[in-house]
């Protein structure tokens, strides 16, 4: 199976890593580090991955991951990145994508009529793409799969690898990354957090959402429309 991972500048690394480290040690899996052009790219906290292959490089795939990123909705002002995003959603089995990468899934057009998942404190944007927004770990309709928040990648991740390798194979690979979560603090979700905390950061996160109006149907060749910019600042 050929996986192609999207790189694009700005994004989050872990939304990426995380998975990659599951589905690339899948047997008889070929992974695909896809960007606009092949080299480096730039994540929002300063690390940079390589790409080893360009858009024009790949034209099908049977998974498609788009991560997040902080400013996920910039993508409007990427048409050549949403076009191989529908280019490549064509050819799928599966179109998948971690945190705010349902974002640009929703601008290229990919989520109408749609149950998705996105970062809690983005997940009524989904609404603005003619999604409807579902607050679950992992969301699948079709053969569309969306996870949630950064972290929940990995969960969607080891579940791709049981559906695809079978449990034992999921069972052997959660077990050598130990995945094995007991965080220090029990706060990963608004529902568990300090509602004065997850009222602050909501805050500080939406405050810089502006309106985002839901995509009109497009004829043969053109772009999807995409809200403005959305950034994520830190708390």
């Amino acid at each position: 199976m050929k996986f192609a991972f999207l790189l694009y500048e700005g994004m989050t690394a872990l939304d990426l890593i995380g998975p990659h480290e599951i589905l690339s040690r899948l047997p008889g899996v070929t992974a695909m580090r896809v960007a606009r052009q092949a080299g480096p790219v730039h994540t929002d906290s300063g690390i940079s991955l390589i790409a080893d292959a360009g858009f024009a490089d790949v034209m099908h795939a049977d998974i498609l991951l788009v991560p997040g990123a902080g400013d996920a909705t910039a993508m409007q002002d990427d048409p050549a990145t949403l076009d191989w995003i529908r280019r490549i959603d064509a050819t799928t089995r599966w179109t998948t994508s971690v945190c705010t990468g349902s974002l640009i899934l929703g601008a290229a057009g990919l989520l109408r009529g749609r149950r998705a998942t996105s970062h809690w404190a983005a997940l009524d944007r989904l609404a603005a793409f003619g999604a409807t927004p579902t607050s679950a770990r992992m969301v699948e309709d079709g053969k569309v799969i969306t996870s949630a928040g950064v972290a929940a990648g990995l969960d969607m991740a080891l579940a791709f690898a049981a559906r695809i390798a079978g449990e034992r194979v999921a069972h052997g690979l959660q077990l050598g990354i130990e995945y094995d979560p007991d965080p220090p603090f029990d706060s990963g979700h608004p529902d568990k957090a300090d509602p004065a905390l997850v009222a602050r950061l909501r805050a500080l996160m939406t405050a810089a959402f502006v309106a985002a109006p839901i995509p009109h149907e497009r004829s043969p060749g053109q772009d999807a429309a995409a809200p403005e910019t959305l950034r994520h600042p830190q708390p």
